[in-house]
């Protein structure tokens, strides 16, 4: 038994022997991988190389990025859609609502993506100015930020390349696409954005959340026989700002997704452009039925104010068949709105069709996919929104 003991405690002797010498005399080494098993926060991140959406090259290290700068109309809209705004560390002026000196030609229009986070942007420093006037990145303002990572909706490869350059740490550049919220190239920079920022689930399930409501509104207008199909003009579409009732596009791509006539057609040009007004007048007696872009309100009314009679010519005006979408430009687009929009025309147009479609429910629910927030409301109160969707009171809307 004395024996037993013995060994037992020689043993246990030299265990702790050995435990010692590894604790002081010999230098041990750990592997990434068991690192990452023990402390996943301390897991190196491995270094990519990702195509920007002006083809530009960029190695980024994806997920490790704490602070982030957007520049340029849109990016940071997009940012927010897919990225944690606790993660920026700079804003540019025509987002920070809180500034009284700053550009201001938006602030009638709801966006949805300042609604969802004024409190956190209101709270940064400045990036640059912004607004379609300050078509330029601001190199010092941004590195007074100290990002390590750049968003940018300048879509220019050989400045995009200069300001990493200077900056030294990426910049990825974005695009939207002349579809917007329906465009490849959109959902193209969504999912980028969810490579570089570690949230590709994120980028995929908003992805899907548009094409599936696409999808659902082309299915339910699929079986409308051409000569069932109203023919629409659709008006007030924003072209920097300049918009009125001779705004259109012969593309629009909410007519396209519901299957819809365009009274607008062989433009010879694609995209937002003014036709004359002797256009205008031509197709009156096509127009069964009238889309008004609320954007285009403030430049309608003093127009028809001077002549109450320039829509008499047109069929929906003297059939009361004219109706206000939600405004959708205001520094580029808000696709959350665009794609309510695409909705709201799709149920004017067809109303048996979508008849149980409720558009302050509908609206909440693409706010709450994209920002995660209820919106509706403060979006149809905004000053250019006239109180949400509606059918115009062509007697008296316009004054």
């Amino acid at each position: 038994m004395k024996t037993k003991i013995l060994s037992l405690l020689l043993a246990v002797a030299m265990l702790l022997s050995l435990c010692a010498c590894g604790g002081s005399g010999t230098e041990t080494t750990t592997t990434t991988e068991e690192i990452a098993a023990t402390d996943p926060t301390e897991a190196v991140v491995q270094a990519v190389t990702v195509t920007d959406m002006v083809g530009r090259q960029v190695e980024i290290l994806p997920g490790s990025y704490k602070r982030v700068v957007c520049i340029g109309a849109g990016a940071l809209r997009m940012f927010s859609y897919i990225g944690d705004v606790q993660l920026l560390c700079g804003v540019e002026d025509i987002d920070n609502v809180a500034l009284p000196e700053r550009p201001q030609m938006f602030d009638s229009v709801a966006r949805p993506y300042l609604m969802a986070n004024e409190q956190e942007l209101t709270a940064l420093p400045s990036c640059g100015v912004g607004g379609p006037m300050a078509q330029a990145a601001e190199a010092e303002k941004i590195l007074a930020c100290t990002p390590d990572l750049v968003i940018s909706e300048f879509e220019d490869a050989d400045k995009s390349t200069a300001l990493q350059e200077q900056l030294g740490v990426p910049v990825i550049t974005l695009s939207s696409g002349p579809d917007g919220v329906f465009d490849e190239i959109f959902w193209n920079s969504l999912k980028l954005l969810g490579q570089v920022l570690g949230q590709q689930e994120r980028a995929e399930y908003l992805v899907s959340y548009i094409q599936d409501q696409a999808a659902q509104i082309t299915e339910l207008t699929a079986n409308v026989a051409p000569e069932d199909q109203p023919k629409v003009y659709i008006c007030g579409l924003g072209n920097w700002g300049t918009t009125n009732h001779l705004m259109t596009a012969q593309d629009y791509a909410p007519f396209k997704i519901a299957n819809i006539q365009n009274a607008v057609q062989d433009l010879g040009l694609s995209g937002v452009q003014q036709i004359e007004e002797e256009k205008f007048v031509e197709l009156g007696s096509d127009m069964d039925v009238i889309i008004v872009d609320a954007a285009a309100v403030k430049n309608i009314t003093p127009l028809y104010a001077e002549d109450p009679g320039m829509f008499d010519t047109c069929k929906a005006w003297t059939e009361g068949e004219v109706y206000l979408q939600m405004a959708y430009n205001a520094y580029y687009t808000n696709y959350e709105i665009a794609l309510a929009n695409t909705w709201f025309i799709a149920k004017v147009v067809y109303p048996e069709l979508f008849a149980d479609v409720d558009m302050v429910e509908k609206t909440n629910e693409i706010t709450a996919a994209f920002l995660n927030q209820l919106l509706a409301e403060q979006i149809f109160a905004y000053p250019s929104s006239f109180g949400g969707y509606q059918k115009i009171n062509t007697n008296g809307f316009f004054g």
